[in-house]
């Protein structure tokens, strides 16, 4: 009895901390152009500086993906947690006091590197406590609630000035610390504490080919997510010019429309994948589902507004295949390194965010092409090779996780 209380009150930290997550991580986005237009930027301006200021926020997750995954499998899950929520709830609350855009870049780094071990540990752990059977569910509670977090980011940026917005997720964070302290170390990492297997060894790892390409495919099939994202719906004020939307729209109201359709995405392709008993087949019709949709939108011209975010909302729900991403990617190796993979490949599907918009900026120069042609060309290339590498991934519904990898 005492086991399933700790196991439900794990999933419901790890879904808190995820929501914490999310919204601080969608924050920058719904907040870009007031915050940007306070320090006195305008016009094309809040474009160029809001894609620096979000390819440094991810490359501070890619970064803190691998330094936190790598501590996580030497110190212990816990240690981690602790301090990820730390630094990103300091950084969110330093976010509120900047007075120059030079400030934004350095704290939003920050902020990326200590949101990066916060979504990988608390998978590591549900996957590492609870059962076979029942660990996809985990998965799904966390995601599908985690993603909430950018629902609450944008009507309390709606509510409040952007400053405090970024107080109010800092305060969160601090508070879900408090929680932090009833939760237990994973079983499997303990015991593998004791013994001399190597831990956390990540270039070692990767130098064999097997395991380089195993990881490889992790990350890619993860990427649409963050394409859609980083480029449709962060600049979705930008691609409703390209496509004439008829009528005005709010970039912080597109994210709230993706991500209210991403959670309910999160929370049916998690229930697929555990009728199916099979992560790939539920990540194979996510990705086929998404191709459909990005279609539709970048063909939706003239549209009105209200269509446009309905889109977009529909447009999250095959998007929210995250969890069942996540999941597969934790089970995909052995207890001494799933930290490390479980919290860094999903940070390099964000740290992709910066070649992304540096492709997107490249091909949008050109006129004929425009936005609409330059999403359209990543559209194909990345849903390819994501359902390319869903094709190949093996499948891990009913694996067992408790063992070393060699």
């Amino acid at each position: 009895m005492n086991h399933v209380k700790n196991v439900r009150l794990l999933v419901i930290i790890a879904a808190l901390g995820y929501f914490v997550d999310v919204y601080d991580l969608i924050l920058f986005i719904i907040v870009r152009q007031p915050s940007l237009t306070a320090l006195g930027f305008s016009g094309s301006e809040l474009t160029e500086k809001g894609i620096i200021l979000l390819n440094l926020q991810m490359a501070g997750m890619l970064t803190g993906g691998i330094v936190w995954g790598i501590l996580g499998d030497k110190k212990g899950r816990l240690s981690v947690l602790f301090g990820t929520i730390l630094l990103y709830s300091l950084a969110n609350i330093l976010n509120g006091m900047i007075q120059n855009v030079e400030q934004y870049y350095i704290l939003r780094f920050i902020a990326g590197f200590g949101l990066a071990g916060e979504l990988g540990i608390g998978i590591t752990l549900i996957a590492e406590v609870m059962s076979k059977e029942k660990r996809g569910l985990g998965t799904t509670i966390v995601s599908s609630i985690g993603i909430a977090g950018a629902v609450v980011g944008f009507l309390v940026a709606d509510r409040f000035d952007w400053r405090m917005a970024y107080y109010v997720g800092g305060g969160m964070g601090l508070l879900l610390l408090l929680l932090r302290v009833s939760v237990a170390e994973s079983g499997m990492f303990t015991h593998i504490k004791s013994t001399e297997a190597a831990r956390g060894h990540f270039l070692h790892f990767l130098s064999k080919k097997q395991n380089l390409l195993k990881y490889a495919r992790c990350i890619i099939v993860g990427v649409p997510v963050w394409f859609t994202i980083g480029i449709l719906v962060t600049l979705a004020t930008e691609l409703a010019a390209s496509l004439q939307i008829t009528g005005p729209v709010k970039g912080s109201a597109a994210v709230m429309y993706h991500y209210i359709g991403a959670s309910i995405g999160a929370l049916l392709t998690g229930l697929l994948s555990q009728y199916l008993r099979s992560r790939k087949k539920a990540l194979i019709i996510s990705l086929l589902g998404l191709c459909v949709m990005l279609a539709i939108v970048l063909s939706s011209k003239g549209i009105s507004n209200s269509t446009f975010y309905w889109l977009l909302l529909i447009l999250g729900i095959p998007n929210g295949y995250w969890s069942v991403f996540m999941a597969s990617a934790s089970e995909q190796f052995g207890t001494n390194i799933r930290a490390t993979v479980t919290t860094s490949a999903p940070n390099f599907v964000r740290g992709m965010v910066v070649l992304i918009t540096t492709l997107f900026t490249f091909l949008s120069a050109d006129v004929e092409m425009g936005f609409v042609g330059a999403a359209a060309v990543l559209a194909v290339l990345v849903m390819s090779l994501a359902i390319g590498a869903a094709v190949r991934t093996p499948d891990t519904f009913d694996k067992n996780l408790d063992y070393i990898e060699g």
